[in-house]
């Protein structure tokens, strides 16, 4: 099969190869991939930000993947030949906490992902795709979706009237206007585009700030509250946004702290975290049985992802530079028709 692998550091490293087609274990079910969609997970695992020493092999990369099951284990039973399924991050986290080396059992680094013909999946390393999603839309789902569905409904107990805050407009932030806006909240958003704020507010967005004529955004916030600040806040940009967070936060608010997009590291002033009694809550996706409630509330709900550009299968270069550049909503690779 064909297939893109990681054979070193940057994208000079990322190779178009040959190789042979997997063959699934008696637990395990093998996709004919359809379309993956990229993450900021997958362009620092190329540039080798993220977790170096566990990536430091080589492997087929990307996470996000949608199929069609060709070839199921003897000891299968939860899907069959034909059925169109997506792949989840973490393989052997189920339902609950998980397990101290879960990391390690990634799909798309360190094991391989999606950036190919075929791809061989734990049984349990997959969900049923929504059957109103396109296998381009059913693509975003496995991380930039969870993420979000994990932080407002798994931890946040979103109710509707509740406010959400979102930073930016990339992948992550995008499904957290739709998720939140579908479930009854109201919307504010950060940006540095009017354009991409009208595009927001369309999606379902309530309010737009834009950060570069409001810098002291988390102001802004507040008085769109009422000086009661949001009581949940998608954290995507890391650094000193933390404290900006906890500014705009409501009382005893939940921050998700999904993202470093700025840095990863930062100095947090403990006197407004403690005075806010704020919830900062780090998520690292989600696990497999709320990927299923999810999938089950976008039929109901009839969310449809919101996708960027998509790139042929050879172009797979130009849509990791493409996310570089950043992108409003999805990048998509479709692989086979």
């Amino acid at each position: 099969m064909k297939a893109w692998r990681k054979e070193g550091i940057g994208l000079e490293n990322l190779k178009m190869v040959e190789t042979k087609k997997p063959e699934p274990e008696s637990k395990q079910i093998l996709i004919k991939v359809k379309s993956v969609s990229l993450n900021f997970r997958d362009k620092s695992i190329i540039d080798g930000d993220y977790l170096p020493d566990l990536m430091d092999k080589p492997f087929i990369p990307v996470s996000d993947a949608v199929g069609e099951v060709v070839s199921i284990g003897s000891e299968v039973t939860k899907f069959k030949k034909g059925d169109r399924v997506v792949s989840h991050l973490y393989t052997k986290w189920i339902d609950g906490a998980p397990s101290e080396d879960y990391a390690p059992t990634a799909v798309g680094g360190p094991n391989d992902g999606g950036l190919a013909e075929y791809m061989v999946l734990d049984e349990y390393a997959a969900v049923m795709a929504p059957s109103n999603l396109t296998n381009e839309e059913a693509a975003t789902l496995p991380i930039a979706a969870l993420t979000v569905w994990f932080s407002l409904v798994e931890y946040g107990k979103i109710k509707a009237g509740d406010t959400v805050l979102v930073l930016g407009t990339g992948g992550v932030s995008v499904y957290a206007i739709q998720i939140a806006s579908a479930l009854g909240a109201k919307v504010i958003v950060t940006t540095s585009s009017n354009e991409k704020g009208e595009r927001a507010k369309e999606l379902g967005a309530n309010e737009i700030i834009n950060y570069v004529d409001t810098p002291n955004w988390e102001e802004e916030v507040m008085k769109l509250t009422n000086n009661e600040g949001a009581q949940h806040i998608l954290e995507v940009v890391g650094g000193d946004s933390i404290n900006r967070s906890i500014n705009a936060l409501a009382l005893q608010g939940h921050i998700y702290v999904v993202g470093f997009l700025k840095s990863m590291t930062a100095e947090v002033n403990l006197f407004n975290l403690l005075a806010k009694q704020a919830n900062i809550q780090g998520i690292y996706v989600g696990h497999s049985r709320a990927f299923s409630d999810m999938n089950k509330a976008f039929n109901e709900l009839n969310i449809h992802p919101v996708i960027d550009t998509v790139y042929s299968f050879d172009k797979a270069i130009e849509a990791y530079k493409h996310l570089g550049r950043g992108a409003f909503g999805k990048i998509i690779i479709n692989v086979s028709n």
